[in-house]
């Protein structure tokens, strides 16, 4: 990350051990994705949820943070079962080419997880409108996501858009009242 975009030396380290304990979460959610059993209303009834694997999904990435936001989408898909196709910032190829280089290298059989770099508009039109990804992802900017977003629509594919801004934020709380005192 520092020689491929800049990112100060202790930034990038604390974004990969960031990214490790972000893989760690949810490799210990996915232990947990099991379903539960909903009380009925009459006794011979059993009602009960099961979750399963939406299947393959494309994710849109960032530059601006190589490492964590590959990690945040390729882990919640791995502990749902999903296969993943990322697809990459152009800018900042390296540092997720080498991700998931090492998740090959731990033992992840091959087409599980999936890296595209190339023209952004020609691989977004491809992959969401392709019959097998089942869902998209994607992180950054408000005007791509819209575009993104309406394409996933007219395909009736599922879509999570973290979209972007600056940063805004809102404090919420009690009304305090300032008094003055003598």
């Amino acid at each position: 990350m520092t020689l491929e975009q800049g990112k100060p030396l202790a930034q990038a380290v604390a974004e990969a051990a960031a990214g490790a304990d972000i893989i760690d979460w949810f490799a210990g959610e996915g232990q947990r994705a099991y379903g539960q059993v909903i009380p009925a209303r009459a006794p011979d009834v059993l009602q009960m949820t099961v979750k399963l694997p939406v299947g393959p999904v494309a994710a849109f990435t960032p530059w601006n943070f190589p490492i964590n936001q590959v990690v945040r989408k390729l882990s919640a898909a791995l502990a749902a079962g999903c296969s993943i196709i990322v697809k990459a910032p152009e800018e900042t190829p390296a540092s997720p080419a080498e991700l998931i280089r090492a998740f090959a290298d731990a033992g992840l059989p091959a087409g599980v997880m999936n890296l595209v770099y190339g023209v952004p508009a020609e691989i977004s039109e491809y992959l969401i409108a392709h019959p097998v990804i089942r869902k998209i992802s994607f992180t950054g900017s408000t005007p791509v996501g819209k575009q993104l977003a309406a394409l996933a629509g007219l395909h009736m594919k599922r879509a999570t858009m973290e979209l972007g801004g600056h940063a805004p934020v809102i404090i919420a709380g009690m009304p305090i009242s300032i008094r003055r005192w003598r």
